[in-house]
């Protein structure tokens, strides 16, 4: 995948490592989920999945005593990720964290596996580890717009550190951030 994809996934995960651990079927997993959207905004994120408002307030008066059908369950669940990916970008929380006080954060990058490319076009390539500094904010204003060109040219900075090897990175099999 290009590099950019892999960055959009690595972000992607680091979301979801620093929200609510409990899946949505248990039932902390829900009431969690719930009061986390208890709120204007949190009410409008479950609209936006299909949720009635007459549903929303049933389920707010419950306080995880009502049991939702599956379906509304993952709905639940994914006005939480999005409300949550909303608050995480808004608060500037997620941009901090990668910064790190400017110091940045490490990333491995993993490159392309060439165990089925033939052998006289094959290249020796290892995965890379570099300490990112300063593309931070930029990315994840990216991000969270979903603007795939300025990933993608956020990616051609982080490679062109790596000198020579610069374009065999631009495709690669993950990226991982130490966050």
């Amino acid at each position: 995948m290009k590099g950019g994809e892999a960055l959009v996934l690595e972000l992607n995960r680091i979301v979801r490592t620093s929200g609510i651990a409990s899946p949505v079927t248990s039932r902390r997993g829900l009431a969690a989920r719930l009061r986390y959207l208890d709120s204007p905004a949190g009410r409008a994120a479950l609209k936006d999945q299909g949720i009635s408002p007459r549903t929303i307030r049933t389920w707010m008066r419950a306080k995880g005593t009502v049991s939702p059908i599956p379906v509304s369950r993952e709905r639940i669940d994914a006005a939480y990720w999005a409300r949550r990916r909303e608050n995480l970008v808004r608060s500037g929380w997620l941009a901090k964290h990668l910064d790190n006080g400017g110091r940045g954060r490490r990333m491995e990058i993993y490159p392309v596996d060439q165990a089925r490319v033939e052998e006289k076009y094959r290249r020796d390539l290892s995965a890379r580890t570099i300490t990112v500094r300063y593309i931070w904010a930029d990315l994840v204003e990216a991000w969270a717009s979903r603007n795939a060109n300025v990933v993608d040219e956020i990616w051609d900075d982080v490679i062109s550190d790596l000198d020579s090897d610069y374009s065999a990175y631009a495709y690669v099999s993950s990226v991982g951030i130490g966050a």
